[in-house]
């Protein structure tokens, strides 16, 4: 029979958790992954066939391994080391909410071909008149079909949509990169040259996040370390970075700034943005010692379960009291489970976003036992009303009418908080955006975390699994039921003291 020779990426284990230690590690298991360090590799076995692969990275001697290899190798190493584990690599996205896009072009009657005329829409500022460019226009002529077309406005505010002489939308959206609010229009006729305002951010409004914890002090927060696992943090006025590290293999491990996603730079300003109202951003915890680990390569979208138990490894190194893991996508991964379990073991907490599938179970690894996982808040009245996020608005209601749980938000019974989700305001790269997801609730909580951490005792105990499980519990105990069934909020809503 052939053998496939394709290679491929895995995450090489010991029995137990990141490091080959303690009595499940054998002798023999401690000794070969402290013997298996960058390069390549071949090893004898009973078989004609050595076994080869390539170690690509590593976690330090007697650390988890990157490896790549071929299906037919990873077998046989398995033969060679059988309790050893081979986790195949997977890949983690950041937990945004999804916006309404065009899944089909619009088609002229058949048998005719696709439209190509184009109508050129110009999206501007509401204040002055100012283009506006880089926004998102996604003009749709069937919203449960998906129909439409949609392009990124140029320099001078203008989009070209392939709908024809004119067209008449069942919705129009809009969706800036920075600076604007979105926007969502519904029935409007689109001839050439239309034209539509978006409204600029105001750094003082009063959105879900401070309606729910108005502005604090510069120090609250003050002696507790927050790590970020993200698409690194870029310099703002409003943020001070500690230091951190990039675990993307192939990547300056130095190199801890934004990768051009700006993902991370809104989850950090959420967390611990020291700017002042109206002029910049605050957020929970300006007081920390905030950590940048940068998990998503340069321009990417998607980072590996290495690079992510990499950076939480590292994390957890660095004394970070608290993980904060705005990504997710897995049903299961044994590697981050592993990683989620040694960090709690080392006395830290990695706090996690829950997903943004719409109601679907939660995703990894928020959906880890050792994990507090955080489905997102929304408020009605804390956005605009033509804003995209009326989208997010779904039943059931909180005990005030006006809450509700992000449509977008997974939910289930590992939800253990929810936290303030739906249309942020927070720092990006070269300014300021709002933006949705449990990847913006995630942050607020452990904005939370990090104020309670900061007024208890816990905060000088020794780094093991009783400091970390004294950390979750007090983080429980501060939660406040905000009227949503179990599956929903779990806890509740967390209260800083």
């Amino acid at each position: 029979m052939a053998q496939a020779t394709t290679i491929e990426q895995y995450v090489l284990l010991p029995p137990q958790g990141m490091r080959a230690t303690g009595r499940v590690a054998t002798a023999g298991v401690q000794a070969f992954m402290r013997s298996v360090e960058p390069g390549a590799h071949e090893l004898s076995t009973m078989a004609d066939h050595p076994v080869r692969f390539r170690v690509v990275d590593s976690l330090g001697a007697g650390g988890a391994k990157l490896i790549e290899t071929t299906a037919r190798d990873a077998l046989a190493l398995r033969a060679v080391q059988p309790t050893m584990r081979l986790v195949p690599v997977v890949y983690y996205q950041p937990a945004i909410a999804p916006r309404r896009l065009v899944t089909a072009p619009v088609l002229a009657e058949a048998p005719s071909p696709p439209v190509t005329e184009t109508i050129t829409l110009r999206v501007v500022s509401a204040t002055d008149g100012t283009p506006v460019a880089g926004a998102i226009v996604v003009a749709l002529t069937s919203v449960a079909a998906g129909t439409g077309a949609q392009a990124a406005t140029d320099s001078h505010g203008q989009a070209e949509l392939a709908l024809g002489g004119s067209a008449v939308l069942e919705r129009l959206y809009v969706y800036p990169m920075s600076a604007f609010w979105s926007l969502r229009k519904d029935g409007l006729a689109l001839s050439d040259g239309a034209q539509v305002a978006l409204r600029p951010l105001d750094l003082g409004y009063t959105d879900c996040l401070r309606y729910h914890y108005p502005d604090v002090s510069d120090d609250a927060g003050s002696g507790v370390t927050v790590g970020v696992v993200d698409t690194g943090v870029a310099g703002h006025p409003d943020l001070v970075i500690d230091g951190g590290a990039n675990t993307a293999p192939g990547e300056d491990p130095d190199d801890f700034g934004d990768n051009g996603q700006g993902h991370g730079t809104h989850v950090a300003g959420i967390i611990a943005a020291r700017g002042v109202r109206p002029t910049g951003m605050r957020g929970l915890a300006p007081g920390v010692r905030l950590r940048s680990y940068r998990v998503f390569a340069e321009g990417s979208g998607q980072a590996s379960n290495f690079a992510v138990m990499k950076a939480v490894d590292q994390a957890v190194a660095d004394g970070c009291d608290l993980v904060n893991m705005s990504l997710g996508g897995a049903a299961f991964d044994p590697a981050l489970k592993a990683a989620v379990e040694d960090a709690r073991a080392g006395g830290s907490v990695c706090i996690c976003a829950a997903g943004n599938d719409g109601r679907a179970p939660v995703a990894y690894p928020a959906a880890d036992e050792m994990a507090v996982a955080v489905s997102a808040l929304g408020r009605i009245g804390t956005f605009p009303e033509d804003a995209a996020e009326v989208d997010t608005v779904a039943a059931p209601y909180g005990n005030d009418e006006a809450d509700f749980i992000g449509a977008f938000s997974n939910v289930g019974p590992q939800i253990d908080l929810t936290g303030p989700g739906v249309a942020i305001i927070s720092t990006v790269p070269g300014g300021y955006a709002e933006t949705s997801g449990t990847s913006m609730a995630c942050p607020a909580v452990t904005g939370v975390a990090a104020r309670l951490l900061a007024s208890s005792h816990t905060l000088g105990a020794e780094r093991v699994a009783a400091r970390s499980e004294a950390i979750v519990a007090m983080l429980y105990a501060a939660a406040r039921d905000r009227g949503f069934p179990d599956p929903f909020e779990g806890h509740g809503l967390p209260q800083p003291c």
